[in-house]
């Protein structure tokens, strides 16, 4: 491998900055769903199993930037502003609220916790069976439709009523 390309810089930035424009050019919420640790700026009490989705559509957030580092940004959590910082490289997830088609990442281990298991995504429903015992890339996530009755068609259900998809980690 050349010098070049081990000192490229990761693709993660750019296709999280490539979703956020086509879930907003399409009318979608774009949601993030992040892997917490230590480097994280999140309210730490809606973090659930070590993850948190945050919404970062135009009408959640305040003062939105999509970095190559980081994304960051203000929101209001149970009526009270705060400041949101995300380094990119713990994106795990972005994705359409509305129909689930996004993109997911390979997991970082966490600096403080490595070698725990990997946490289920609170609101996107990650899957983390046999996660800690397997390598961080070697399971492929996918967004799926909720199981019965949710699928696409004229007799489906209008949007707003519709289960919302889940992340599946697929072996």
């Amino acid at each position: 491998m050349s010098a070049e390309a081990q000192e490229a810089t990761s693709t993660r930035p750019y296709l999280i900055r490539a979703l956020y424009e086509w879930c907003t050019d399409n009318g979608f919420t774009p949601y993030i769903a992040v892997q917490v640790d230590e480097t994280v700026q999140v309210p730490r009490e809606y973090v659930k199993d070590g993850e948190i989705v945050l919404n970062i559509s135009f009408d959640a957030t305040s003062s939105l930037k999509l970095g190559n580092q980081f994304i960051e940004f203000s929101a209001r959590f149970a009526g009270t502003a705060r400041e949101i910082m995300v380094p990119v490289e713990r994106v795990i997830a972005i994705y359409a609220r509305e129909n689930g088609q996004g993109m997911a990442f390979p997991q970082v281990p966490a600096a403080s916790t490595k070698g725990s298991e990997a946490p289920a995504a609170r609101g996107a429903g990650v899957s983390s069976a046999d996660a800690g015992a397997r390598g961080t890339g070697d399971a492929d996530v996918r967004l799926v439709p909720s199981p019965a009755g949710s699928g696409e068609g004229p007799d489906s259900p209008p949007p707003g009523s519709r289960p919302k998809p889940t992340l599946t980690r697929v072996k």
